[in-house]
């Protein structure tokens, strides 16, 4: 199409957005980007113009847009079998579980669904019922962080840290109990790196002893903060974390819905940090977002416990679209890309060489601090470095929409705390090549420049 008919769409389209669309975590939006394709690291709106997809969608598209070979999965297994529910089994489920598991380097069973908040809700009903037929009836609460997000369903916005993203939707799922974040630049405890004692660790077994260790069935965390600001934790910080789950007999949930899948430079972001989870909840790099899909990974021996002969031994959960035979077909050929191309050392590469180009602004008088996590980093901006005020939201958009105009998408910490939207994130596909990186590199230096 011609410039005049691509407008004429274009103008077309937002006509029916307006009308008939509900867009997400925005205010109502009357102009929105309406995409049209991808490629690579690239999307092109419906008037051709292309932008360098910053955030891979969201968090997501890991293997880049556009891969022929997994529509080519999705296609041939559409033929066979679109669908089966999982209350029987299917042979690219079966491929998959393994796959996951062989990934995650222990001894799970896969509980499959279709998205991050799913995991996790699988995850708190299987734990509970599992202290319920273990005689620990009393054991229901979970420990989350704050700043922390771990879905939007009512259980899982319980467990998220982020009081903006709650407002008017309270009463949530109960027996949540959240401690402060491992927020080095924001020190909940007022350390600093020389005298840090590891507060943000000890704060779990001291809430533990307060709420009663018997009411605590499990702790849920994402190896590094994500969407609520790239908060890296200290690299010894999970460790004691695990420790103190061990010592009192609390099971830890890794969500590494977006940690999972390479972002993190490792197979999944606990890697990075030498610990093994009771569970593991995953979804987006699952599939890199070509078909809706998530997984808990349940510890093997805990799926016996379920075998008992009573009416309610089982786990009594059932979802239509989880495991979708199309969807686990793309989950296998997005992980069987992802070693054949090597794309989880890519990611380890890329991360290092993001942090080359980003750390350049790093002195410029509104940057408080960046934080890398793989190939992921998060530059958080304030009104000047002495006050560390979080900068305003004026200025936030300003160095977003400056990108955008100069052809790049970033992300930032949504509805977390109010006055405190002010990280700006980064996260782009593994096969992001170096050029791509000097773009965004000097895009984003030239956005700041402007401030």
């Amino acid at each position: 199409m011609n410039t005049v008919e691509n407008k004429a769409l274009k103008e077309e389209l937002l006509e029916k957005d307006r009308k008939y669309v509900w867009h997400h975590m925005s205010p109502h939006n009357d102009n929105p980007m309406i995409v049209a394709s991808g490629e690579g690291s690239w999307i092109t709106d419906v008037e051709g113009n292309k932008f360098l997809d910053g955030m891979s969608g969201l968090w997501c598209v890991n293997v880049g847009h556009g891969r022929v070979e997994i529509a080519e999965k999705a296609y041939e297994q559409m033929k066979t079998l679109a669908y089966s529910p999982m209350s029987q089994s299917h042979e690219p489920g079966i491929r998959l579980a393994e796959k996951i598991n062989d990934w995650l380097e222990g001894d799970y069973r896969i509980f499959f669904s279709n998205s991050g908040s799913d995991a996790n809700e699988v995850a708190f009903k299987i734990i509970r019922q599992y202290y319920h037929q273990k005689g620990e009836a009393t054991r229901y609460k979970f420990i989350s962080r704050y700043r922390a997000y771990h879905g939007n369903s009512m259980g899982a916005l319980g467990a998220t840290g982020q009081s903006s993203r709650k407002i008017k939707y309270e009463p949530l799922g109960t027996g949540f109990v959240h401690v402060p974040p491992p927020y080095c630049y924001r020190c909940p405890f007022g350390q600093s790196e020389s005298n840090c004692a590891m507060e943000c660790a000890k704060a779990y077994e001291d809430t533990i002893i307060a709420e009663g260790p018997e009411t605590i069935a499990g702790v849920i965390l994402e190896p590094t903060i994500t969407g609520g600001g790239v908060i890296v934790p200290p690299d010894d910080y999970l460790a004691q974390v695990r420790a103190i789950c061990d010592k009192y007999g609390v099971m830890l949930i890794a969500d590494e819905v977006i940690c999972g899948f390479g972002r993190s430079g490792q197979r999944f972001g606990h890697q990075n940090y030498g610990v093994q989870p009771d569970f593991v909840t995953m979804a987006k790099g699952l599939t890199s977002a070509y078909s809706p899909l998530s997984a808990t990974a349940v510890r093997a021996d805990l799926y016996e416990t379920f075998k008992g002969n009573e009416p309610t031994s089982h786990f009594r959960h059932v979802n239509t679209f989880g495991g979708n035979p199309v969807s686990c077909a793309v989950g296998l050929e997005n992980m069987n890309i992802m070693e054949r191309e090597d794309l989880v050392a890519r990611s380890a590469y890329l991360g290092e060489e993001l942090r080359k180009r980003i750390s350049v602004v790093a002195e410029h008088p509104n940057v408080g601090d960046i934080r890398y996590f793989g190939f992921m980093c998060g530059i958080e901006l304030v009104e000047d470095k002495a006050s560390k005020t979080p900068a305003s939201p004026d200025k936030v958009l300003k160095v977003i929409q400056s990108c955008k105009q100069q052809g790049l998408i970033i992300g930032k910490n949504g509805d977390t705390v109010p006055g405190y939207a002010n990280i700006l994130t980064i996260a782009p596909p593994f096969v992001t090549t170096e050029e791509e990186l000097d773009l965004i590199g000097q895009i984003v230096q030239n956005a700041m420049a402007q401030l």
